[in-house]
């Protein structure tokens, strides 16, 4: 009978590993060893220690894992959401499920450094810098985390700085949630310094715009020569708690590769509040 050569636990008496009994593993002391617990703990390490997307049959390779016991713990684990399976690439990557089940174990911080990943990503795959800003108090929104493409030339923004509520791509998403009379939300508008004009007429229809598609867009607004495409990242009760936000050269996409960017954001914002809260 084969065994996996880099496990330390052997099997005796079973044919294959996920139909073996616990009982006829090996005991170390009182407790029992069960070898495909074992095999998935280790799959689980492996992606998220590497955090690349992986094949079974490279994971059975790399960790010594007979390979249809690895694609049946990588089948199962797929279906808890542990794992996510992109099945283009057929590779496996940790899901937000494994985020999830640590979720009341682990503070803001490790949330935010567990969310990394996808917004590097994200910043590789669109040549974007992706910022990730936090709502603090009634008027102002803090920058906690940025990621920048390996580009060679890209856009650095230093966390910690801090901006108005409703400015920028981010504040159009706030100001669509807000339940402020339009001369409310002029006396907001009027305070806040543009890097060029905007009137508060075009402010209102991309708010609305924004109430609709359900992500917005800053085109040189807030910074010039930067467009900005941010989307919600919102918690339980549904109020927007983060803006996620692709930051990126005015011209850099046409309109449709701005609506493309648009949608991606736009889900990325929903993985991020699935692993944040």
């Amino acid at each position: 009978m084969k065994t996996d050569p880099s496990d330390s636990i052997t099997d005796k008496g079973a044919p294959d590993d996920e139909d073996s009994n616990p009982e006829d593993h090996n005991r170390a002391g009182n407790s029992v060893m069960v070898k495909p617990i074992i095999n998935a703990i280790r799959i689980l390490r492996h992606l998220t220690e590497t955090g690349t997307p992986e094949r079974a049959a490279d994971l059975a390779r790399l960790l010594s894992i007979n390979p249809s016991t690895c694609f049946n713990i990588l089948r199962t684990l797929v279906a808890e959401d542990i794992l996510d399976f992109d099945r283009r690439a057929k590779t496996y990557t940790a899901g937000l499920g494994l985020a999830k089940l640590a979720g009341n174990m682990v503070t803001e911080g490790q949330r935010l450094e567990a969310a990394r990943p996808l917004m590097q990503e994200f910043a590789a795959r669109f040549g974007v810098t992706v910022t990730l800003w936090r709502r603090m108090g009634t008027d102002r929104i803090v920058l906690v985390n940025s990621e920048t493409s390996p580009a060679d030339l890209r856009i650095d923004m230093a966390t910690g700085q801090r901006l108005p509520m409703l400015m920028g791509a981010s504040g159009r998403l706030f100001a669509s949630r807000l339940d402020l009379e339009a001369p409310e939300l002029r006396a907001v508008f009027d305070k806040i310094r543009w890097a060029r004009p905007l009137s508060f007429e075009t402010y209102l229809q991309e708010v609305e715009q924004c109430r609709q598609q359900g992500w917005s867009l800053d085109d040189g607004y807030f910074s010039a020569g930067i467009m900005v495409i941010a989307a919600p990242v919102c918690d339980r009760n549904d109020n927007i708690a983060y803006t996620v936000s692709a930051v990126m050269f005015r011209g850099q996409y046409d309109e449709a590769g701005i609506e493309t960017v648009g949608r991606e954001i736009k889900d990325l914002g929903q993985k991020l509040a699935a692993m944040l809260f």
